[in-house]
């Protein structure tokens, strides 16, 4: 299940449970949507509730972040799970994106407010 809301910044994105394919292409839609209104929108994605993905949501956001790796700015990830946490490390080496961890979403979103006047990259 997916939980999308947009902010001044960009997206904040909450995952519970498994991640499929169908949350994914909402998740996409949001994104290129958002994208059409801020310049390199800035993406909190809440990692905590998830407890699994399922293997073609995970090829297709492979596709997805090396064809628009460009197209978004800073990216928060919050995670407490070490196999989730790995699995998001793994799919970051494929890509150029270098996103920032932390434990708990009030931290993350500090995180991106603090710094949503500073240009994106």
């Amino acid at each position: 299940m997916i939980s999308i809301r947009e902010q001044h910044y960009g997206l904040n994105v909450a995952l519970y449970n498994e991640f499929t394919l169908e949350d994914f292409r909402l998740f996409e839609e949001a994104l290129m949507n958002i994208s059409g209104k801020v310049h390199r929108p800035d993406i909190l994605l809440d990692l905590s509730m998830l407890k699994d993905f399922t293997v073609d949501m995970a090829m297709e956001q492979l596709r997805f972040v090396r064809n628009h790796e460009d197209d978004f700015g800073r990216i928060a990830i919050v995670v407490d799970d070490i196999w989730i946490k790995l699995g998001a490390h793994i799919s970051n080496l494929l890509t150029q994106q270098h996103p920032k961890y932390f434990d708990d979403a009030a931290s993350a979103q500090a995180w991106l407010l603090e710094n949503a006047s500073e240009p994106a990259g």
